[in-house]
C-alpha cells in the first residue's frame, strides 16, 4: 500500500509516496509561492502529486490517499484549512480543492499534528502508542497522541502545547497572551535570554563566542559556552531547562504519555539537554515514583517529519473523516 504526504510550508511544499512501513519512495520539493490564490497553489500540487507517481512508476490504482500537513488552524473534518497566517489563507477548502486533480481521500491536519503523528508512528516513538511531541523552534509547537491516533480537541483547534502559561503576567507572547511556554522554552526566548545575560556580564565568554556582535548570538551560543563553564551561559542554560521542564511536567500531569518527545534544534544539545531535564521532571511531576515513569527523548524524523506523518493521516492513525 501507498499513500501521498503532503507538507505544506509558507515556502515550499515537500510531497512525496510513503508505504506502509513509513518509507518514503520518492519525493520532491516546489516553491509556494504564497502571494498567489490558494487554488493555484493546490493545482501545483496536484501537479506535483501525479509527477511523483510517474517518477515512482507507481498507478494511481495503488495509491490509497494523500495525507495532507498544514500550518494554521485546520477544520479536519470538512478538510478546510481556517485560517493561516503562514501562508495568507483563509476558509480555503484543500481537501476539495485538490480532488479536482487527484481523486483519491483526502485527509487534512496541523502541521505539527502531524508531525507529532509521524515521530510517533515511525520515528522515536514508535514503540509507543501514546506520546506528547513538542517542537523546540521559532515557537513551541507540538501534538498529542492517544492510543495511536492524533488527538485535535474541539473542531481539530486543540493541542496549542505552547501557549500553556507557565509564568503568570510573565514575558509577552506572539499570541497576545504573557507567560506562555513559548515564550521561555522556544529557541526564540532561549537567543533572547542569552542577549540579555550577555548585556548583563561584559564578561561572559559568549561575547567572544559570537565575536562580539549580537547579532551572531543563535540556540548554540548558551550551551557551547555553558559546557566550557561560563556562568552567565550556566544560568542561561540553567533557567531555560527549567521552564521547558515546567512544561514538560504539565503535559506528563495531564496526559501520562508513554514518552515526550523533543523536536527542534536545541536537540542537537543531546544529554547535554536531556540529563538535567529528566532530573527536573523526575522530581516535579505528580506523583514521584509512585506512578508509570514518562520516557522523554528527541525526535528522529528530521526534516521528513512533516512529509511521513502527514501520509500517516491515511495509514491508520489520524482523523476519520475521508474528504
Amino acid at each position: 500500500m501507498y499513500v501521498f504526504g503532503v507538507d505544506i510550508g509558507g515556502t515550499g511544499v515537500k510531497s512525496g509516496i510513503v508505504d506502509e512501513q513509513g518509507k518514503i519512495v520518492v519525493k520532491s520539493s516546489i516553491k509556494t509561492d504564497r502571494s498567489r490564490d490558494y487554488k493555484a497553489i493546490i493545482k501545483d500540487i496536484g501537479a506535483q502529486l501525479i509527477a511523483l507517481a510517474e517518477e515512482a512508476k507507481i498507478p494511481m490504482s495503488e495509491l490509497t490517499g494523500v495525507g495532507i500537513g498544514c500550518p494554521g488552524a485546520i477544520d479536519s473534518a470538512r478538510g478546510i484549512v481556517d485560517y493561516s497566517c503562514n501562508l495568507c489563507w483563509k476558509n480555503a477548502n484543500v481537501a476539495s480543492e485538490l480532488r479536482k486533480y487527484v481523486d483519491l481521500p483526502v485527509k487534512i491536519s496541523n502541521d505539527a499534528n502531524v508531525a507529532a503523528l509521524g515521530e510517533t508512528k515511525f520515528g522515536a516513538g514508535k514503540a509507543y502508542s501514546d506520546t506528547v511531541f513538542v517542537t523546540l523552534g521559532t515557537g513551541v509547537g507540538g501534538g498529542v497522541i492517544i492510543e495511536n491516533k492524533l488527538f485535535e480537541g474541539y473542531r481539530s483547534k486543540g493541542a496549542e502545547l505552547g501557549h500553556m502559561v507557565i509564568v503568570k503576567g510573565g514575558e509577552p507572547c506572539a499570541c497576545g497572551r504573557r507567560g506562555c511556554m513559548e515564550a521561555y522554552a522556544s529557541a526564540t526566548a532561549l537567543i533572547r535570554d542569552t542577549k540579555r545575560a550577555m548585556e548583563k556580564d561584559k564578561t561572559s565568554a559568549m561575547w567572544d563566542f559570537v565575536g562580539g556582535s549580537l547579532d551572531a548570538v543563535d540556540g548554540r551560543t548558551s550551551f557551547e559556552c555553558a559546557k566550557k563553564g561560563d556562568k552567565a551561559a550556566m544560568e542561561v542554560v540553567e533557567n531555560y531547562v527549567k521552564y521547558l521542564g515546567e512544561g514538560v511536567c504539565n503535559f506528563i500531569n495531564i496526559f501520562r504519555p508513554q514518552a515526550v518527545i523533543l523536536g527542534g534544534g536545541v536537540c542537537a544539545q543531546g544529554e547535554y539537554l536531556l540529563k538535567p531535564l529528566r532530573e527536573f521532571v523526575k522530581a516535579n511531576t505528580y506523583g514521584g515514583d509512585t506512578v508509570p515513569e514518562t520516557e522523554i527523548t528527541v525526535a528522529t524524523l528530521g526534516n521528513d517529519a512533516g512529509l511521513i506523518g502527514a501520509a500517516s493521516l491515511m495509514l491508520g492513525g489520524g482523523v476519520e473523516t475521508l474528504l
